[in-house]
């Protein structure tokens, strides 16, 4: 009988971080929660509290911490230094970072250095400190097990092989709301209206605009190793392909599924081993097809902005998703439209000074300059 592993959910309140406490329910003769951290969802996490009884909980917003109190059985911390301290314990197994941003980057460096296994489903980690995650999984020879759909099929897919016979990486798409619709004007209930995924907010709308795949294309460089030149994306509506791998002698792997996230947060908890099946079973003869396009980069040119950050390295890939997070933000409160979104990231790349081999604290002051420059750039109408 195996022994029942120790599991530390960052961002627990979100969609990724509920989808993880059901997966973990599932599975409680291999997975035990004994940590929980949030931002500012405190009823929902009391609930999970009340539920789950872990040894600790931690909420990053401390105006909001104030609100929950601890118990018998669960302590209560206050602030970011709490999540390094319950990422590098040395009873935690499993750290799950669902948490949005960068806030979980010390943690996720002190777990990967202290030899854990992170299951990763934040994209702005890796985009924006994407070398210092890879440092940190030498120095601790942690593991790193995405989450995303993409990245986890491509996981899968390369599981165990040569990394020289690796041709091609495929994304797939979905291709969001917009793909055969004019997005001029679009409310953000439109955006928000995703076809196939349930996400958060602004996973959503970076889905729409097609940055959300870009951030995937420099993710994929960081966990595989694989140049920009190689990594490619396919524009895939029915989401049951979600990605593919082509080798040197032409040969195509490709993994599929129903668009169910419960199905790689069990891959990454697990791997290597498979769990029991937990998402529907794919009928492939009740699929009516699968359709594949290119992405069209006129209509949608996040993802070709990413493909040039990547290229350029340093502190640009934290200026493309910084000031995306910005605009994403000013777009869900009414003050931009939809279609201003890639006119303001163009313009904080371009105003950007470039900072080829930064520190981790140039990196944050990148991120932090390129959001007050779209903050500026709304507040004087510049755009």
């Amino acid at each position: 009988m195996q022994a029942v592993e120790n599991v530390v959910i960052l961002g627990s309140t979100g969609t990724i971080g509920r989808l993880s406490v059901e997966v973990i329910g599932s599975l409680r003769d291999r997975l035990k929660i004994i940590g929980l951290a949030a931002n500012q969802n405190i009823e929902l996490l009391r609930s999970q509290i009340a539920e789950l009884s872990p040894r600790q909980a931690v909420v990053l917003n401390e105006e909001r911490c104030i609100q929950l109190s601890g118990s018998a059985d669960t302590e209560i911390a206050c602030g970011s230094e709490p999540l390094v301290n319950l990422a590098s314990n040395p009873e935690v197994d499993i750290l799950v970072v669902a948490m949005t941003g960068t806030a979980a980057l010390d943690a996720v460096l002190a777990a990967l250095r202290a030899g854990k296994r992170v299951a990763l489903a934040t994209k702005e980690i890796l985009v924006s400190f994407g070398k210092f995650i890879q440092q940190a999984l030498q120095e601790g020879n942690g593991e790193l097990l995405p989450i995303d759909s993409e990245h986890n099929a491509l996981h899968q897919c390369l599981d165990g092989r040569d990394p020289s016979t690796i041709r091609r990486l495929i994304l797939t798409a979905s291709g969001g709301p917009f793909r055969e619709k004019d997005y001029t004007g679009a409310a953000p209930e439109e955006v928000l209206a995703h076809p196939t995924w349930e996400m958060g907010e602004r996973i959503t709308v970076d889905s729409a605009t097609l940055m959300n795949k870009g951030f995937e294309v420099i993710e994929a460089h960081f966990l595989f190793g694989v140049e920009p030149e190689r990594i490619e994306v396919l524009v895939h509506p029915q989401s049951i392909v979600h990605s593919l791998v082509e080798f040197t002698d032409g040969s195509v792997l490709a993994q599929l599924s129903v668009p169910d996230m419960r199905l790689p947060i069990e891959y990454a908890l697990l791997y290597p081993e498979r769990g029991p099946r937990i998402v529907s079973q794919l009928d492939l003869a009740e699929v009516v097809s699968l359709e594949f396009e290119k992405p069209d980069l006129g209509r949608f040119p996040c993802l070709g902005f990413a493909y040039e950050v990547l290229k350029k390295g340093g502190t640009a890939p934290a200026v493309l998703q910084a000031a995306d997070e910005e605009a994403v933000e000013q777009f869900l409160k009414d003050k931009i439209r939809f279609e201003d979104i890639p006119e303001l990231i163009r313009k904080a790349m371009k105003s950007h000074r470039h900072i080829k081999e930064p520190s981790i604290s140039q990196i944050r002051e990148a991120e932090r300059l390129a959001k007050q420059f779209v903050e500026k750039e709304i507040d004087a109408n510049r755009f």
